[in-house]
C-alpha cells in the first residue's frame, strides 16, 4: 500500500486545468497535484485570455503551481502571485521539450543546457516566496549530455526542496521508453516520472531509490488512477457519470461555447477501449450543442443526465 504523498499527478499542458483537478480530487482528495505550466510573462501581465492566470488554489488542498520562463525577475514575480493565490508550492519547469518553450523562448528544457540561467532563476524564486520550491526536469538535453545530477545539485544549493525527474532526454520528446537511473544518493528528494501506469510501476520507481512516483498520461480518461494506486478507491461503476460531471465543471469554468470543443479530447480518452467507441467519437466530434452531447454520453455509457 502506498501513501498519498508518494503518488503525484503530473502537470500536463491542456489537461490539468482546474476542472480536471476537481475530477481527480473526487477520487484522491489529498494527492499532490500540479497545475498546467503557467507562463511567467502571461501571469505577471495578467493576460485576460488565459483563465488560469486568475485561479485561486485555497480550496485545492496540496497543489503545486508550475511556472516557466527565462527571466529570473519575472519568474520571481510570478511565484509571489501564485503564493498569494494559495499554491502549496512553486514548481519550476526545466523539462518541457516543445520548441515553443525549450528553444524559441529559452525556457523549459533549455535550463538543462544553461545551468547558469537555471541557477539564477532558482535562487530568485526561492528568495521570492515562503512556500517550498521544486523543479521538474529530464535526464538531459540528449544522450551525450545526461547531466541531470549536476542540475539537481545546483537546485539543492539554491534551496530547492525536491525535484521530479522524467526518464527521457529532451531529444527523445515522448518517444521510446522512459528509463529512470538508479538513485544511490541525492541531495534532495526526487520523484520519478515517465511511463508510470500502475502500482507495479510505482514499486519499481521506489525500489530505484525515488521518494515517490508521478503519474502523467495514464490519468487521461482515468482520473481515478491516483486513488486506485494509493488504495483510496476503485474504478467508478459508471464512467458516464464522471464524464458528465467533468463536462459540467468544464462549462462552469470555460463557458458552454468554449467547453464543448475543448471537451472532445476528454471524451475520446474516457471512451478508449470501450466497444463501439470509434463510432461514438466520430459522432461527438461533430457536436456543437450541449443537449446533443449530453444525450450521446448518456446513450453510450447508459447513464442519466445530471447537467
Amino acid at each position: 500500500m502506498f501513501i498519498n504523498k508518494q503518488i503525484f499527478g503530473a502537470p500536463m499542458a491542456g489537461i490539468t486545468d482546474k476542472p480536471f483537478r476537481r475530477i481527480v480530487r473526487m477520487f484522491s482528495p489529498n494527492a499532490p497535484l500540479y497545475t498546467e505550466m503557467i507562463s511567467c510573462h502571461s501571469l505577471v501581465a495578467a493576460h485576460k485570455n488565459c483563465l488560469r492566470n486568475f485561479d485561486k488554489y485555497d480550496d485545492e488542498a496540496d497543489i503545486g503551481a508550475q511556472i516557466f520562463g527565462a527571466n529570473a525577475e519575472l519568474m520571481a514575480d510570478a511565484a509571489r502571485i501564485l503564493q498569494d493565490s494559495g499554491a502549496a508550492w512553486i514548481d519550476i519547469n526545466m523539462g518541457c521539450p516543445v520548441p515553443k518553450v525549450a528553444t524559441r523562448s529559452g525556457a523549459g528544457a533549455n535550463m538543462m543546457r544553461d545551468h547558469n540561467l537555471a541557477e539564477k532563476i532558482m535562487r530568485a524564486v526561492v528568495r521570492a516566496v515562503q512556500i517550498p520550491v521544486s523543479i521538474k526536469t529530464r535526464l538531459g538535453w540528449d544522450d551525450a549530455h545526461k547531466d541531470w545530477a549536476d542540475l539537481i545539485q545546483i537546485a539543492a544549493d539554491c534551496g530547492v526542496q525536491f525535484a521530479a525527474l522524467h526518464g527521457r532526454t529532451r531529444a527523445q520528446l515522448y518517444n521510446g521508453a522512459a528509463v529512470l537511473p538508479e538513485l544511490k544518493k541525492s541531495p534532495i528528494p526526487i520523484i520519478g516520472n515517465g511511463d508510470i501506469k500502475q502500482a507495479t510501476d510505482v514499486e519499481k520507481v521506489l525500489n530505484l531509490g525515488y521518494c515517490g512516483a508521478m503519474i502523467g498520461r495514464a490519468m487521461l480518461g482515468r482520473p481515478w488512477i491516483l486513488g486506485q494506486i494509493s488504495g483510496e478507491c476503485g474504478a467508478p461503476s459508471n464512467v458516464g457519470k464522471i464524464v458528465l460531471r467533468h463536462l459540467e465543471y468544464m462549462i462552469e469554468y470555460y463557458g458552454e461555447k468554449n467547453a464543448i470543443p475543448m471537451f472532445r479530447k476528454h471524451v475520446a480518452w474516457y471512451s478508449a477501449g470501450v466497444p463501439n467507441s470509434a463510432d461514438f467519437r466520430i459522432r461527438v466530434n461533430g457536436i456543437t450543442e450541449l443537449n446533443e452531447l449530453v444525450e450521446q454520453i448518456c446513450e453510450f455509457w447508459g447513464c442519466e443526465p445530471n447537467i
